[in-house]
């Protein structure tokens, strides 16, 4: 069919008005909300869905449906199910006549379909990851044709490369994710400490970050950052870093100089959360009175991440059980807190952890220590 020069040009507006803001989204729900948008107004129709194929569940499920709440479906029903069966194009003009058709939805909901269109999601091996559904022409003839297939179908590419994309990034963060804890958690053994440790700091730290006011990314990235505090203790000597009783001067030093070392290990790294992680492993130890090490920073010379950091670290270490201490009782923490504040610890942290106590609890409560492996090992 010839596209008319006005066609064409109400096509490249819509493209136009979709295309910056889809190049410019990073958050995959928004972005196929955008994409979602951009199919409807291609081919003039009410509403678009976009599902997406998981094959373990056997389903198939709404990321994005316009007018109706996200709901899962088997694999192989309806029209969506249909179209992802078989990988081709469906163009149903007249549904409540086509064996493929659901009409409980629309029983259900009080929506009246009177047609559709469906597409499937490839990915760049052209395995179908998913369906792009338009519902109910609204233009002239009222009917969905094969030049609505191929609009739709550059919505539906951008969406195959959209979620293609998001699942590759989720595998890099959830690879990086294990291996961040899998190290340090490696690390807190060698020093006979638990690898929930790294969990709870972990997590008080996020919570202080939140607290703070850092926006959700920021404690996201100190969430993965501050699991590698004490990385450079892997280059510690055992003579030192194990030995029972107190530190000589001379061994104190050696001590000390795991933050360098952790900060020389990491700084190197490309990756923001590696980088982050080398803030961390430096400056945990400078005190907000500046008489800490290794630099002897004081106040807010001292990058928030190792502000932060410093007091969700001495928080676990006074508030837990180790196999050569027990843990402090909460009002000789409350008592060592107030007396650092402005000291070792900035103020503002140290009245977040005063003041929301209870959620400090219920993360040391969710991450509690099973000591019996290095009694074993003790023993």
């Amino acid at each position: 069919m010839a596209r008319s020069k006005a066609d064409s040009e109400s096509l490249l507006n819509v493209i136009f008005t979709y295309i910056n803001s889809i190049a410019n989204e990073r958050d995959i729900d928004r972005l196929l909300i955008l994409l979602a948008d951009m199919g409807r107004d291609l081919i003039n129709a009410d509403r678009c869905t976009v599902w997406l194929l998981d094959d373990k569940a056997g389903k198939l499920w709404s990321k994005v449906a316009h007018g109706m709440e996200r709901i899962s479906i088997p694999r192989d029903a309806g029209v969506a199910g249909y179209v992802a069966a078989h990988g081709k194009p469906l163009i149903i003009n007249d549904p409540y006549n086509d064996p493929h058709f659901d009409r409980d939805v629309d029983k259900n909901t009080g929506y009246v379909t009177k047609n559709i269109l469906t597409l499937p999601i490839y990915d760049a091996e052209g395995t179908t990851i998913g369906v792009f559904q338009a519902v109910n022409k609204l233009t002239d003839p009222q009917e969905f044709t094969d030049t609505d297939v191929e609009h739709l179908l550059l919505a539906a590419t951008y969406t195959g490369k959209t979620i293609e994309a998001a699942r590759l990034q989720e595998e890099i963060d959830t690879t990086q994710r294990e291996t961040i804890f899998t190290l340090a958690e490696t690390c807190e053994m060698r020093s006979k400490e638990t690898g929930n440790h790294v969990k709870r700091v972990a997590e008080y730290s996020t919570l202080f970050a939140a607290a703070y006011g850092l926006g959700e990314s920021e404690a996201m990235v100190l969430k993965l950052a501050s699991p590698l505090h004490d990385i450079g203790k892997i280059a510690i000597p055992d003579s030192i870093l194990l030995k029972p009783g107190k530190l000589t001067p001379e061994e104190w030093e050696v001590m000390k100089t795991h933050a360098d070392l952790g900060y020389d290990m990491l700084r190197h790294s490309e990756r923001k959360i590696l980088k982050s992680s080398s803030i961390v492993a430096r400056e945990h130890h400078e005190r907000w009175d500046g008489k800490g090490y290794p630099r002897g920073l004081a106040g807010e010379e001292i990058h928030v991440y190792g502000r932060i950091t410093a007091i969700a670290d001495v928080y676990d270490a006074l508030s837990s059980d180790r196999v050569y201490k027990k843990a402090w009782d909460s009002d000789r923490i409350v008592e060592l807190l107030k007396e650092e504040r402005g000291r070792q610890f900035e103020p503002a942290l140290v009245d977040i952890l005063l003041t929301r106590m209870h959620e400090f609890l219920e993360i040391k409560e969710t991450y509690k220590d099973d000591l019996s492996y290095f009694r074993k090992a003790e023993a």
